[in-house]
């Protein structure tokens, strides 16, 4: 089993910037691909980002391209995201996600492909 509790979600204006944490428990995390997904109102789970198990890879929706960062710290046991320059359709509920059997350097960003989720943490962004 493993645990993924969200934290650092919020209101925030256009421009603005937020950072998510993802902090793992239950397993080895540099065992773990990770992944950031998200949901907005009435709309399907999306991909956002994802790092491999070694961090020297990641991946990027074209829409996040260039405003957000993953990154990991395997020794705190989290994974991060930096939003910048926020807009008002980055608003949705953000999940963390990890995939158990991942490759060492293989990033994922198909919903399915995943095996554990968090709760979500809501990010706004006013116009």
């Amino acid at each position: 089993q493993v645990q993924l509790v969200e934290s650092g979600g919020g209101l925030v204006q256009a421009g603005g910037s937020l950072r998510l944490s993802c902090a793992a428990s239950g397993r080895t995390f540099s065992s773990l691909t990770m992944g950031w997904f998200r949901q907005a109102p009435g709309k399907e789970r999306e991909f956002v980002a994802a790092i491999a198990r070694s961090g020297r890879n990641t991946n990027y929706a074209e829409s996040v391209k260039g405003r957000f960062t993953i990154s990991r710290d395997n020794a705190k046991r989290t994974v991060y995201l930096q939003m910048n320059s926020l807009k008002p359709d980055d608003t949705a509920v953000y999940y963390c996600a990890a995939n158990l059997s991942g490759g060492l350097h293989f990033v994922l960003i198909v919903t399915s492909q995943y095996d554990y989720w968090g709760q979500g943490t809501q990010v706004t962004v006013s116009a």
